[in-house]
């Protein structure tokens, strides 16, 4: 078989990348890692399946510092992909101190996250050695701390968490900048004050003056906070967010509680699974300390330690609701930068929550309505969204994607959702190319500006979806089983992510609604749509 000049191309790309990668002693997974790319992205471009992108290759280029060889095979491959002339104007290869890492320039270089368990009340410490490898100076950085009464049961949670709602008072919260004796205290500016979730700016200022994080400078910043035991559970989760070298989770509980403890994790593109290397335990002065370390923790996974106080009818017993802190979400980082936009397209949840009579629209539709989500027969959910000019747009961005947060919010006081749920600008009044996506299992939602479809198996499966904009119905729609897509960050740069089974319909679902599609627009003909009434999988996951 005849090999095109592409291919070849395309070829000797891959083999230049791997032989670089391999002489810089790095695994696919540390180079994507460094990259800021789901590690299948690497193999699949090395293994030939996937074509290289401009920004992939500056990257490459930038971690491997390949002496302008990696981003040279990417010209001569661009070249003849576009037909043009060899030697024809190209923008100046990269170098390392013009890369920006995706989110928001900032890497954590190592995160050591602490739990104690102490006279009846949690305290959680988290320090974070942070190199500002952006372009602009950071002046805040955001946190988030949240809890759920009943992970298993959302209506259950929400009703306990409106009865008693965690505040800041209890919080207690407390945060430093720099070691001594150069420390300095940080002040902090709430930006969503919510029953079950508080997300805070952590500020590089306080009274005595501002000290921002520079261009190429370090530091390291701690904050800790309070969370009692009727209100934080058996289990403490990190959610990496921003590129991270290192991450260590350590737990401090009495040894008189005999407790029993375990872990798991999970990413965009895999179930949950246990963690892949032991914990650590050691007792000291009548406290067992469990300690668990990672290198290179991958992009947007999430790493829970649980347990269990086998000794539950001592004098200090554990509690037994749950709190997790995922304290790095999508919009982390320096205050130059902005958030993305999302889409109140979902696929189906759970039932509907139990209403007061005439205080809520008895039809779904009707309830998605008075909750501000736009329905289907708006002429704005036909057209493609406007992309975002990022960086400039980023103070815009952030806004949308603050407005889709508030309208998620209220969503979920109308609908457990088991399988997940998404929501676009559009559906919002926001003609923004961005969405939100929360996963099935309920971690923090992805956020996505400017996505787009980049790849997608060949693979693919059918599962019934529904629509916030058209939501007394369910669908039988057709998608790949997996998909990687590019989206951008705020601070201009992008990234292409991979989505496997549910997130990759969700995700593509959400897409959809940014291009001016709707899920039954991809339905067979002669397939109909099935009134939510009859319905039979509410309130269960998809089957994979």
């Amino acid at each position: 078989m005849t090999i095109s000049p592409i291919e070849r191309a395309a070829d000797t790309f891959a083999a230049e990348l791997s032989r670089w990668r391999v002489d810089r002693g790095m695994t696919k997974k540390q180079l994507a890692a460094r990259m800021g790319f789901d590690p299948s992205y690497v193999s699949h471009v090395e293994g030939r399946r996937h074509r290289p992108t401009e920004d992939f290759a500056r990257r490459a280029e930038a971690v491997l510092g390949a002496g302008g060889a990696i981003w040279r095979c990417f010209q001569q491959y661009d070249e003849l992909r576009h037909a043009r002339a060899p030697g024809s104007a190209h923008r100046d290869p990269p170098v390392p101190e013009q890369w920006l890492p995706p989110g928001t320039g900032l890497i954590v270089e190592q995160e050591v996250a602490t739990l104690s368990y102490r006279d009846g009340a949690y305290r959680c410490v988290i320090r974070r050695a942070l190199y500002n490898a952006g372009t602009e100076p950071v002046t805040r950085y955001l946190i988030r701390v949240a809890v759920d009464r009943y992970p298993h049961d959302p209506e259950l949670s929400n009703r306990y968490h409106r009865d008693r709602p965690l505040t800041f008072d209890e919080l207690d919260l407390r945060a430093n900048c720099g070691d001594p004796p150069t420390r300095e205290p940080m002040h902090w500016r709430k930006k969503h004050d919510r029953d079950a979730f508080k997300e805070v700016w952590l500020l590089f200022e306080n009274a005595e003056g501002r000290f921002p994080l520079y261009p190429g400078e370090r530091v390291a910043i701690e904050y800790g906070y309070t969370v009692g035991q009727e209100k934080w559970g058996q289990w403490f989760q990190r959610a990496v967010r921003v590129p991270t070298r290192k991450l260590t989770v350590r737990l401090d509980f009495p040894e008189r509680l005999d407790p029993h403890v375990w872990g798991v994790e999970t990413s965009l593109s895999a179930e949950e699974a246990p963690l892949r290397t032991p914990l650590q335990r050691r007792v000291e002065d009548g406290r067992t300390h469990v300690d668990w370390t990672t290198e290179e923790p991958l992009l947007n996974a999430r790493y829970r330690l649980e347990w269990r106080f086998r000794a539950q009818a001592a004098a200090d017993p554990a509690p037994d609701f749950t709190a997790a802190d995922p304290a790095e979400p999508a919009t982390e980082g320096p205050a130059t930068v902005g958030a993305a936009a999302a889409d109140g397209a979902t696929a189906d949840g759970a039932g509907p929550v139990a209403e007061t009579p005439g205080a809520v629209p008895a039809r779904a539709s009707d309830r998605m309505r008075a909750a501000g989500i736009v329905q289907r027969d708006a002429e704005l959910l036909r057209h493609a969204a406007d992309p975002f000019d990022l960086p400039t747009d980023a103070g815009t961005a952030d806004d949308v994607v603050t407005r889709l947060r508030e309208a998620l919010a209220r969503v979920d006081q109308l609908h457990l959702f088991s399988k997940g749920v998404g929501l676009a600008a559009p559906q919002i009044g926001q003609p923004r190319s961005a969405a939100i996506v929360r996963p099935p299992d309920g971690a923090e939602p992805v956020v996505l500006l400017n996505p787009r479809v980049v790849d997608a198996s060949a693979e693919t499966d059918e599962q019934y979806e529904g629509c916030l904009s058209f939501f007394d119905v369910r669908g039988l729609v057709t998608r790949p089983l997996r998909i990687d897509v590019e989206h951008a960050r705020a601070d201009g740069s992008r990234i292409i992510t991979s989505f496997e089974q549910g997130m990759a319909r969700l995700v593509a679902h959400e897409i959809d609604h940014l291009e001016g599609r709707l899920y039954d627009d991809r339905m067979a003909a002669d397939v109909p749509l099935v009134p939510v009434e009859e319905y039979r999988e509410t309130g269960r996951p998809w089957h994979y």
